[in-house]
């Protein structure tokens, strides 16, 4: 990857570290004047017997523990169904993948790995095919695949409807979550200097390559049809459901934020409108059966000038918060500075800056950059249907989204991670009680879900103890007396609801990635991918639930490995107010003796745990995104077979920090399944009902992986994985192959 790029890669990691407070550090004081045993002694807390007593575990031998609705409890299966009589393994036994820094992928014996969908790709008859030259218009990006594929969801078909179980035929959702600019441009990435210009506007760039660019962010819908043979999937070229969301597509603000003054633009003064999707990441799905999509570093696309003046004391702090102080002038993308005249539609270019220059909000774009940073729904059945954002769910770094099973008469939970260096988890409660009537029932069920509800964020305790505290105007220091930003309506909260975080004393993480909710135990597993800052910056000091900080190569690197973070919810129920956590895993090369605290072997060292999936088996697939390993081993997918919370010890980190782990890792319960290219993050990953075939995504691979014959140009791409005897993923491990499927 060329310089340029790479630093278009770093903005699509993390280019805004905008917490200022210090939360953790009083936390931390507070928490370690108490002792663990007294809390849980006092009734505030449980212990893991009291979580999951009655409930069986990954790795038990119960011949009873045949897989049944892991989704759905007491109703029929929603989006993932059970398939015929597979149990959960007792042990992985395919052969670990090795270490690999080559410029082909590799994947664990008696499987086959395909390169499919890569960028460019037409999604439409009589479009031409993508060009090394790069020539292809900017227009018909309308139409094809974009870039840098990432999370993604199989919806199975049958006929015109979604059917849960289906696997003959599905459609393939999937996000686009930035460019890299040099490689998708003919030109490269070109800049037209000019230092006598306004501040914002001494580089400009062309209309055709920003036209380009946010046509290959958003998201692709494509029919899929098992092929012939019976192994894996074609697309299907000519299907009505081919679809692409760009960020110039037209979405529906939903939920308290619709219609607020904060969401109020030059495009939409009434503030029920944006225009685009942008910086897509991780993915969920609804227990109706649509696609979440999530909006993650939405802040590289906008520029803010010289404007405080202009604007009051919260809103000034309410964009600094997000990254966007005066005088920003974004990311590279410099989307906002091609010259009017070349705009096909009004504002084409210049709402991305965020600027406030006219007389009100309904005179420009301040609040465009408020109508981004949001939960967002799409039925890919309706091809005609707007996507909602669901705002009730909280404004922030959306990494992904999960939830937890779902209970006839209860309410549904969402939980999800905000991707930024010293950022919050977050979990959203409905207002309304699931009933399985609402399976299909596309966005009019969305509306029902997920525009009413509690938003929480989450404080982990020194002790192993943590509570949500709920993020409602009013309460928990939301009112119009806080002193960074006055909070007089649940609209500001939610707009701003990383500094509704901070004065509710929420726990500064290390960087809240993907999200899974394990259908066996149901505790919830995120992926804490790394922090730079931890331990190295006063306001990021260490915590039990944040242990690490050690130098590489006689630098401070804070945490620069990632470990995965769990919890067990009180009671079980999802909707409770308190849970009880450990660390899962460190991520750690195996031969970083002092950092190794899960006691990695070759087989399974992993570093920057990022993408994050839990089949409907209880197998836990963790995906990395990593830049501090990459000199041994390219990013990878690992299996892995978790326990429950509290199945390990108490251990002391190398900088002194106490904290609790999970039983240790050996080849039997996490192996390395998969390679990817070099240069490469692995991410995204889907699984059809039958677990025959596995999807995965690769992004910004190096050398030439993805490109077309004869080509040089490497080109992101989604990843097909079979089993060469046609048998389910994993067959090898279970103790049911797939005869009984």
């Amino acid at each position: 990857m060329t310089l340029l790029n790479k630093e278009l890669e770093l903005a699509h990691e993390i280019v805004e570290d905008s917490n200022p407070t210090n939360n953790t550090d009083f936390q931390t004081v507070i928490n370690r004047r108490l002792n663990r045993r007294s809390i849980l002694k006092g009734g505030t807390g449980l212990t893991a017997a009291a979580f999951f007593g009655a409930l069986p575990l990954i790795g038990c031998s119960d011949d009873d523990d045949n897989i049944s609705s892991p989704i759905v409890e007491n109703g029929d299966a929603a989006a993932i169904p059970a398939q015929g009589d597979l149990k959960r393994p007792e042990t992985l036994k395919f052969k670990a993948v090795a270490h690999s820094t080559a410029e082909t992928m590799t994947v664990a014996e008696g499987y086959k790995a395909e390169m499919i969908l890569p960028l460019g790709t037409p999604l439409m008859p009589g479009l031409a095919d993508w060009k090394d030259n790069r020539e292809n218009s900017a227009e018909s990006f309308e139409w094809r695949m974009g870039d840098n594929h990432d999370g993604m969801w199989f919806f199975g078909k049958k006929g015109n409807a979604y059917d849960a179980k289906a696997s003959e035929n599905g459609l393939l959702v999937m996000n686009h979550e930035y460019v890299n600019s040099e490689e998708l441009s003919p030109f490269g990435y070109y800049v037209i200097e000019d230092k006598d210009a306004a501040p914002l506007f001494q580089r400009r760039r062309l209309a055709s390559d920003i036209r380009r660019e946010v046509n290959c962010h958003g998201v692709a819908v494509v029919e899929m049809k098992r092929r012939a043979n019976g192994m894996g999937y074609e697309m299907v070229p000519n299907s009505k459901y081919n679809r692409r969301i760009t960020s110039s597509t037209t979405a529906q603000l939903a939920g308290p934020v619709a219609g607020s003054d904060l969401v109020k633009t030059k495009f939409d003064p009434t503030g029920f409108q944006t225009r685009g999707i942008n910086n897509n990441c991780g993915a969920g799905l609804s227990p109706w059966g649509t696609y979440l999509t999530t909006e993650e570093n939405f802040l590289g696309v906008f520029a803010r000038g010289q404007d405080a003046s202009q604007l009051s004391a919260s809103d000034n702090y309410g964009r600094e918060r997000y990254g966007a102080p005066e005088n920003s002038p974004g990311s590279r993308y410099l989307w906002h500075t091609p010259d009017a005249k070349d705009a096909i539609i009004t504002d084409e270019f210049s709402r991305w800056d965020m600027t406030a220059v006219g007389a009100s909000a309904a005179a420009d774009y301040r609040n465009g950059f408020n109508t981004f940073g949001y939960i967002t729904e799409i039925d890919p059945f309706d091809q005609n249907s707007t996507p909602q954002k669901r705002t009730a769910m909280g404004r922030f770094a959306h990494e992904n989204c999960a939830y937890a099973p779902v209970k006839q008469g209860k309410p549904v939970v969402f939980y999800m991670g905000d991707d930024a260096r010293g950022e919050y988890i977050y979990k959203f409660v409905s207002k309304a009680m699931w009933s399985n009537a609402d399976i299909g029932g596309g966005l009019k069920a969305g509306d029902k879900y997920l525009n009413d509800g509690t938003l929480y964020v989450a404080i982990f305790n020194e002790d192993g103890s943590g509570e949500w505290k709920a993020l409602v105007q009013g309460q928990n220091g939301l009112d119009a007396f806080n002193s960074a930003l006055p909070f007089n309506s649940q609209d500001e909260v939610l707009v701003y609801a990383r500094a509704a975080g901070d004065a509710a004393g929420a726990t500064k993480m290390d960087r809240p990635e993907w999200v899974s909710v394990s259908p066996m135990t149901g505790d919830v597993y995120v992926t804490l991918t790394n922090n730079s800052n931890r331990g190295v910056k006063e306001s990021q000091p260490l915590s039990a639930a944040n242990p690490r900080s050690y130098n590489v190569n006689g630098k401070p690197s804070g945490n620069d490995n990632g470990h995965i973070i769990r919890w067990a919810e009180t009671g079980g129920d999802h909707a409770a107010t308190s849970f009880e956590w450990d660390i899962y895993l460190f991520g750690a090369p195996s031969n970083l003796s002092a950092e190794n605290l899960s006691q990695l072997s070759a087989s399974n060292d992993l570093s920057s745990p990022d993408g994050l999936y839990f089949d409907p088996r209880g197998v836990l697939w963790i995906q990395t995104d990593d830049g501090a390993y990459t000199d041994t081993t390219s990013c990878m997918l690992l299996a892995a077979l978790p326990g429950k919370v509290s199945d390990g010890t108490t251990i002391t980190t190398s900088a002194g920090q106490q904290t609790r782990i999970g039983m240790p890792a050996s080849n039997d319960n996490i192996k390395r399944f998969f390679v990817g290219p070099e240069g490469c993050e692995v991410t995204g990953i889907t699984m059809t009902p039958d677990f025959k075939t596995l999807f995965i995504n690769i992004q910004h691979p190096g050398n030439t992986w993805g490109a077309v014959a004869d080509g040089s140009t490497p080109r992101s791409a989604t990843v097909m994985i079979t089993k060469e005897d046609g048998d389910v993923i994993l067959a090898e491990s279970f103790e049911s192959a797939a005869s009984t499927v």
